[in-house]
């Protein structure tokens, strides 16, 4: 080779020229050469691991019982890995009765010690790697381990470790992730916080109502959004005291918490939050209004469609359209109102809803000519400004 290119040297700036060409050449082929062998080497790989995962799944039963030993296929990494991946997706998919099982089948086999083991050794991508996966075995076991991933100095290795509590649904995880919000500043994302809570908590919300006593700030909003998510009869006393809250944020999460328990002391409530002066309480109240069954929420929805905000009259209007029983009356009573704006909100989700022809016939059959007529110059008022605004948009569009 250093012979070839003495002899190119002879050619001067020429064969500067051909050995970069030559070298170029070299670089390609070892390249192409190295994508090449790469791809037979994964195929050949993918080949072996589909055969030992037949293999394995024709014998996956005596491996979960137990009667094909564990040391027959642990200490072979393939078939380890294999196994792993079984288990692990048989974990999220399982009912209470067969959870056990492939637990169980973890703890015999060592898996679940060799993922504690590097969960609190290893550092870096291999240590997020194992926190979130001993989140997915849902094990008592792993929670230690986890909680300890709370407080590395790396915030990735946090986010890691709050989403492997999540993962495990269990209330206990909750515990160690509230000691550190409620502590001091923790960071990670709100949203992997809130999704770890809230799937932690979902068969026990009662566990989050002594820490928001104790919260002041982003972290009591925090846990009242989780607890509106999660409400049940049985906080009642306590929603009613977040929805006295003096944070704006805290009563929108008890508006909504009201809205899914439908219990006796919600519209008493919620008629309280509906005239809030931060209009997003407002329109969270709306909401849950919207959602519970109860006759008396009319008047409540009644004064809400006269709202200042347009979100809030929308949302009135919307709950109010849905109560076709009673549509007839409460159209008189939203004319009673002489609001524009109210009747021209409620008018407008009744063409959405697709039954305005139905009310128009029964006001047109009765003596109540006055609310037909308004309906009538609402409905025509309504689809001339479409009209126009449609007709705006294409000039502007034909301008550009």
């Amino acid at each position: 080779m250093e012979s070839i290119f003495n002899g190119i040297d002879k050619f001067g700036p020429a064969g500067l020229l051909l050995q970069a060409i030559l070298v170029s050449l070299l670089g390609i082929f070892l390249l192409v050469g190295f994508i090449v062998l790469r791809r037979w080497y994964r195929a050949r790989y993918f080949r072996r691991r589909n055969q030992r995962t037949a293999a394995l799944r024709s014998q996956w039963e005596e491996i979960l019982s137990g009667t094909i030993a564990a040391k027959d296929w642990r200490f072979n990494t393939l078939d380890c890995d294999i196994v792993e991946s079984i288990l692990l997706d048989s974990i999220e998919m399982s009912s209470a009765d067969k959870l056990k099982s492939s637990q169980e089948c973890l703890r015999v086999s060592g898996l679940l010690d060799m993922r504690i083991y590097e969960a609190r050794t290893s550092r870096g991508w291999k240590q997020q790697t194992a926190l979130l996966t001993l989140g997915r075995t849902r094990a008592l076991e792993a929670i230690p381990a986890l909680a300890e991933g709370l407080d590395s100095k790396l915030r990735e290795t946090r986010i890691a470790a709050v989403r492997g509590l999540g993962r495990t649904a269990r209330v206990e995880a909750a515990i160690p992730l509230l000691d550190r919000i409620v502590a001091g500043p923790f960071d990670a994302p709100e949203r992997s916080l809130k999704n770890a809570l809230v799937n932690c908590c979902r068969t026990d919300p009662s566990v989050l109502v002594s820490y928001v006593e104790h919260t002041t700030g982003p972290v009591r909003e925090l846990l009242a959004r989780v607890l509106g998510e999660l409400a049940s009869p049985e906080l009642g006393e306590e929603l009613l005291l977040l929805a006295a809250d003096p944070l704006p944020e805290v009563r929108a999460s008890a508006a909504r918490a009201l809205g899914n328990i439908n219990t006796a002391y919600s519209l008493p409530a919620l008629h309280s939050l509906a005239s809030d002066p931060e209009w997003f309480v407002r329109l969270r109240a709306v909401v849950a209004l919207g959602q519970i069954e109860n006759i008396g929420k009319i008047k409540i929805l009644l004064r809400s469609l006269c709202d200042a905000n347009r979100h809030v009259r929308q949302r009135a209007a919307w709950a109010l359209a849905r109560m076709e029983p009673q549509l007839e009356q409460i159209l008189e009573d939203v004319v009673a109102t002489q609001d524009d704006y109210a009747l021209q909100a409620f008018v407008s989700e009744l063409e959405r809803s697709g039954i305005i022809e139905k009310i128009v016939g029964r006001v047109g059959g009765s003596d109540h000519q006055s609310t037909e007529t308004a309906l009538m110059e609402v409905v025509a008022e309504a689809r001339k400004k479409v009209e126009l605004t449609g007709k705006a948009a294409a000039v502007a569009a034909g301008a550009h």
